[in-house]
């Protein structure tokens, strides 16, 4: 394949999503937009969900500021209704060197855009020489959430949550979106997905300014511990098939995904904890 060349006025710039517009329209998904646009020039029938498809959806993600960068964390769990349809998905993804997206919502558009997230960051980089700042790829993925918009309201909502380190500051950050595209940076922490409201007031107990990795890794295990058992769409420690949420740190040094032996060996130590709990509790009583 030979370098593709365009007119000054057709220059793609550093866009992934437009050069494949110039380069392989038939290769871009076909946005809800897009799809009625085309049905009222009478060229494609747009297509509407039927209720009872059959979609699965990932759950609660969480994010937590510590002192040398962020950590961020996701449970495993697939659901397609009241049914558990995956017990393996991956929810937390390296975006770059420096960041880190999570997903929660309807899985397959999801994991697209978190695919087509990473290649433009790679792309924008290869084209301009440098790396986009920490507030540009946020603003970069705000775009891509607000493009979905048209499938959102067709029910296939997908709501990121991302977090990288920032070099320029030299601190850990983290970004919050809702389905229209509009992004927010939280201070310390954040939590989204069906169980999100059990993961943040969990973090909101344990939070402190001077959390340190190995803390900062318990807390988001033990906010996941709490949203699996108050939310029945996310997936907690499973210990009998060895799967546990996945953990990944961003720090100065790069995206780092913590080890499923540490994850679980945390897990471990906390159901046991909470199963001394119990047993001292009822024999008091």
């Amino acid at each position: 394949m030979g370098l593709l060349m365009f007119e000054p006025r057709d220059d793609p710039g550093p866009s992934f999503a437009a050069l494949l517009r110039e380069s392989h329209p038939s290769a871009v998904p076909i946005s809800g937009a897009q799809a009625a646009s085309l049905e009222n020039a009478g060229q494609v029938r747009a297509s509407r969900l039927p209720a009872e498809l059959p979609l699965r959806h990932g759950t609660t993600v969480a994010a937590i500021r510590y002192v040398d960068g962020v950590v961020m964390a996701g449970d495993r769990r697939a659901t397609e209704g009241n049914v558990i349809a995956h017990r393996k998905m991956e929810k937390v993804f390296p975006a770059d060197r420096h960041s880190a997206v999570a997903i929660a919502g309807v899985a397959g558009p999801a994991v697209e855009m978190v695919k087509l997230f990473q290649t433009q960051l790679e792309h924008y980089e290869k084209v301009e020489g440098v790396v986009l700042s920490l507030e540009g790829k946020a603003n970069q993925l705000g775009q891509m959430v607000r493009e979905h918009l048209p499938m959102a309201m067709q029910g296939l909502v997908v709501v990121p949550l991302y977090a990288g380190y920032d070099l320029r500051r030299r601190e850990g950050r983290i970004f919050t979106y809702d389905v229209t595209g509009g992004h927010f940076e939280e201070a310390d922490h954040a939590a989204t997905g069906s169980g999100g409201r059990d993961a943040r007031t969990t973090i909101k107990l344990g939070w402190r300014p001077d959390l340190r990795r190995d803390e900062a890794i318990e807390l988001a295990v033990r906010a996941l511990y709490e949203a699996a058992d108050e939310d029945a769409a996310t997936g907690g420690p499973d210990v009998v098939r060895g799967i546990f949420p996945m953990v990944a740190a961003v720090t100065a040094e790069g995206y780092e995904e913590v080890a499923q032996e540490e994850v679980a060996e945390r897990f471990t130590a906390l159901v046991e904890q909470r199963g001394l709990g119990s047993a001292q509790g009822g024999g008091a009583s």
